[in-house]
């Protein structure tokens, strides 16, 4: 058998070509039939929980091109696709990063009580903050 001598097969050539650059793309904003949305659960199979700057929750579907190419967290801010026939239903068109949302923020496209950079855990404990759990019982008692 022949030693291997390459750097790798067909995987390592269909390698990621870019070497850590992230071109700049222009800001798209929304229009008739499109709403602003946060991700709050990512439910599986594509499908994410939402809720919308207009104050509906939905459940977002990820569209085709964007699986498996654009990885979508509980937190980030997206651009939905509104459907006629479905009120509770969207579709997510795009998704923004970090700094595009500021510069929407800063545009007053989002409202400025939105919470961009905010993570699962930062929306479980969204609910605790500033109180004490109640554990069902007191450690000065034991």
């Amino acid at each position: 058998m022949p030693k291997n001598k390459g750097k790798g097969g067909k995987n390592w050539k269909k390698g990621k070509k870019r070497d850590g650059e992230e071109t700049r793309r222009d800001l798209l904003f929304k229009e008739d039939g499109q709403e602003y949305a946060q991700v709050t659960k990512m439910l599986g199979d594509g499908r994410v929980a939402l809720m919308c700057y207009d104050g509906v929750q939905r459940q977002g579907l990820i569209r085709g091109t964007m699986r498996r190419r654009v990885w979508i967290n509980t937190g980030d801010i997206v651009l939905l696709g509104l459907r006629e026939f479905q009120e509770d239903k969207a579709d997510v068109i795009h998704k923004y990063s970090t700094e595009e949302a500021r510069n929407l923020q800063a545009y007053g496209e989002l409202p400025a009580t939105a919470r961009i950079n905010q993570t699962a855990i930062d929306m479980a404990m969204d609910g605790t903050e500033g109180q004490e759990e109640d554990m069902g019982f007191d450690f000065d008692e034991i």
